[in-house]
């Protein structure tokens, strides 16, 4: 096993943290500038850019003693260091070689977060960059084979870079300055001012401070008690209010509560801000997969993404990664058709694909939409019935968004090979896992011929949510509002039942009904007469009516834990506080469907 670098060592924690936070970020860009300059529209300051934040992650690493980090950017410097001076062309396969230096060097990054001191094989990428650094590469074909001599190590670095390696280095890339030995060209026109840019970075930098994110939640959780605070407060002003009307302490009472709740929501929204990051740390990996499908399948992709602006939680967005990969892989393997099948059916040889975010009330709805050949009802039902997934009577009975709902079936798959894109079966399985995790809805239209579109909507914090109060007998339970599609007031008589279930129709569904009391098994209220209130869930793709004895109202409720004695309660997600002191359940819309569905 490799001698661990100095930078694993204790003393080194704080510096190593920050060069994995700045490599980060520079590799995140770096990312898309590299898209960028394939497509053929980066100018010349894109291309310095591109240099330089290579150049600064070869100088940072080796200052930590990160030996393979700087042995590879060194090579992958020397490549687009002759790019940037016109010495030469970016070709697909000179590009294909720098995006698996630019995977390589994350993976190494990955592994220095973990402190993992594992020794990654780089040599072959090495003799690749070696090669595409001549001119003569590639000439006369995108495949000719790469050269198999032993890559020489890394030449003895002068002077001048030793310096550029101390710890002054560890700075963003865009202050990172380029190699003395190598100038960057004076462009007078492009900057009339390039004194004022230092000081103009400087006062950005010191506008913003990194948090860790254990200090956002413990501050979050504090907000939530100072709300649950507040309601109590808000109750006990109205009670006052109602029995001593009039009275000037009651009005006093009155105006404080109110001012207390106006202080409170404004801190609830400015902490629950300082938590938010932009969509597009989800949206910026998008470009590359488009990329290496197009590549793999030999289609023709155009992506186009909106919204990335557009804030959502940190935790939201770290679940959101895998269900937009899958669904974006499913809608160019799946969706958009091979060029020569779109001419023939009338289509522009390139295809499109749409991603877009966007802000409704206190969600972020995302659709994906694509423009290819569109999902078939009958051919999804006949392969749910081949796969073994579903029944042939369940498939005749099937409505048109239920048969588009079997996508996301564990096993099921359309595929005709299992490949290295799709076939498992597995893939929208876990957007499904995922989105419900979240507590959010996805919803999916097609029509053949002309495409498709996933639409999913996602609650904007987990922590502090609104709520829906129902009636169970004497309980109260508490529904996230995100989770409720409406709710809709059906009579006794409009229930029936279907293979052993109770059922409503509503509009031009089918709609399966579940009592609250009968899965929780608590006491009922007797939900009956002519008319019952159904209050209609929908978790992913599943959605569910549940009976209750009736509506209490809409409260913002703090979502606090069961602890380790009642955390294993099927059905609840933790409990609230109301205003009058009672504690309240809240419902888990997802274990509720489990367990309605596992009833008899």
């Amino acid at each position: 096993m490799p001698e661990s670098p100095a930078a694993f060592e204790e003393e080194m924690a704080e510096i190593l943290e920050s060069f994995i936070v700045e490599s980060r970020e520079i590799l995140e860009r770096l990312g898309q500038d590299l898209l960028t300059l394939e497509k053929g529209i980066a100018d010349k300051e894109m291309l310095n850019t591109i240099f330089r934040a290579v150049h600064t992650l070869k100088g940072t690493s080796s200052f930590l003693g990160l030996d393979q980090m700087t042995g590879l950017a060194h090579r992958f410097e020397d490549v687009l260091n002759k790019v940037r001076k016109g010495e030469l062309t970016v070709t697909p396969l000179r590009m294909d070689v720098m995006l698996e230096a630019y995977d390589l060097l994350r993976l190494l990054l990955g592994n220095i977060e973990a402190r993992k001191n594992e020794h990654v094989d780089l040599d072959a990428i090495l003799e690749k960059l070696k090669a595409a650094a001549d001119p003569a590469f590639g000439s006369g074909a995108e495949s000719a084979p790469v050269p198999s001599t032993k890559a020489a190590p890394p030449k003895k670095r002068s002077k001048a870079e030793e310096a550029e390696a101390s710890p002054s280095t560890l700075e963003p890339a865009s202050s990172a300055a380029p190699p003395a030995e190598e100038p960057r060209p004076a462009e007078p026109s492009a900057d009339p001012s390039p004194a004022a840019k230092p000081a103009a970075d400087a006062r950005t930098a010191d506008t913003t401070i990194r948090v860790d994110v254990t200090r956002l939640d413990a501050l979050m959780n504090l907000v939530g008690e100072l709300v649950l605070g507040r309601n109590r407060l808000a109750q006990i002003a109205f009670d006052l209010g109602q029995e001593n009307e009039g009275m000037p302490l009651a009005r006093e009472l009155a105006a404080t509560s109110a001012q207390i709740d106006f202080v409170t929501t404004e801190l609830q929204m400015a902490v629950m801000k300082t938590r938010m990051i932009p969509v597009s740390k989800v949206f910026n990996r998008l470009p590359r997969l488009v990329r290496d499908l197009m590549k793999e399948t030999g289609k023709q992709v155009d992506l186009q993404v909106s919204g990335e602006e557009t804030e959502l939680d940190k935790t939201i967005i770290e679940e959101l990664t895998d269900p937009l990969v899958h669904i974006l892989r499913n809608a160019v393997d799946h969706g958009i058709e091979v060029p020569e099948v779109r001419e023939k059916a009338g289509k522009p040889a390139l295809g499109t694909v749409k991603v877009s975010a966007e802000h409704e009330g206190n969600h972020i709805v995302i659709r994906i939409e694509d423009d290819g050949k569109g999902m078939d009802p009958d051919r999804l039902k006949a392969k749910g019935v081949e796969k073994g997934v579903i029944t042939e009577a369940q498939a005749r009975e099937m409505s048109v968004n239920e048969a588009y709902n079997l996508i996301f079936l564990p096993g099921f798959s359309m595929a005709a090979n299992v490949t290295n894109i799709s076939g498992r079966g597995v893939g929208m399985d876990v957007v499904r896992t995922n989105i419900g995790r979240l507590k959010g809805i996805i919803e999916i239209t097609s029509g053949i011929g002309k495409g498709s579109v996933f639409t999913i909507k996602l609650p904007l914090t987990l922590a502090i949510i609104q709520a829906l109060l129902v009636q169970s007998g004497k309980e109260t339970f508490s529904v996230p509002l995100g989770s409720v599609l409406e709710v809709v007031r059906v009579r006794a008589s409009d229930i029936t039942t279907i293979h052993g279930r109770e059922v409503i129709r509503l509009r031009d569904a089918v709609l399966p009904i579940a009592r609250l009391d009968r899965v929780l098994n608590v006491p009922s209220g007797g939900a009956g007469g002519d008319w019952i209130y159904v209050v209609v869930v929908g978790v992913a793709e599943r959605k569910l009516g549940i009976i209750v004895d009736g509506l209490t109202g809409q409260k913002e409720v703090v979502i606090k834990s069961m602890g380790a004695y009642l955390r294993e309660v099927h059905g609840i997600a933790g409990s609230t506080i109301l205003g009058d002191g009672r504690v309240i359940m809240i419902l888990d819309i997802v274990e509720f469907m489990n367990l309605f569905a596992s009833m008899n």
